[in-house]
């Protein structure tokens, strides 16, 4: 059966530049402000249960449009002379089903009436990253009082009795 989770599509370099973080890294190098963008949102998707996609543009480098997974994010470069608005747009196509949203997260405003008519629901940047950090806010609550309830996170806590035996025998000798 075909993945019928919301998605969100992201474009990219808009939020390397509405994300303070990123626009910092992103003056000394790029592709460290794109790595950490894939980090966080890999993160977000594992928390929210959305597919995430993130379009860069390419549009400028020949020959490029190419896509590949990393982070288990789909992450599409797009092709030579194609934005990646228009990207996003195709995209947005491909992906729409009955029982699933599209999300689009982008503060070009152009695109976001563009993709509001295709029946997709947008997202500025500045609202993803309050996303992305609440998601990252929760995570650590919940690691938390995980840990909390299990005492110190060992190894030990989690050995049979007869297991601790045995190491315990190991290190004696």
């Amino acid at each position: 059966m075909r993945d019928a989770r919301d998605v969100l599509l992201v474009d990219g370099y808009n939020m390397i530049g509405g994300w303070p973080e990123l626009s910092a890294l992103s003056k000394n190098s790029l592709e460290d402000a794109r790595d950490r963008l894939l980090e966080r949102l890999a993160d977000y998707q594992a928390f929210s249960g959305r597919k995430v996609v993130v379009v860069f543009d390419a549009y400028r480098v020949p020959g490029l449009g190419k896509s590949f997974a990393q982070y288990k994010i789909d992450i599409f470069f797009t092709k030579e002379k194609e934005t990646a608005d228009e990207c996003i747009e195709r995209l947005v196509g491909e992906y729409s089903h009955r029982r699933r949203q599209i999300y689009v997260a982008t503060s070009d405003m152009v695109e976001q009436h563009v993709i509001f008519g295709q029946g997709a629901l947008r997202i500025s940047a500045r609202e993803l990253l309050t996303q992305v950090e609440q998601s990252e806010k929760e995570i650590q609550t919940r690691l938390r009082e995980r840990s909390s309830k299990s005492g110190r996170n060992t190894i030990d806590a989690k050995l049979t009795p007869e297991m601790r035996q045995m190491f315990e025998r190991w290190r004696r000798e």
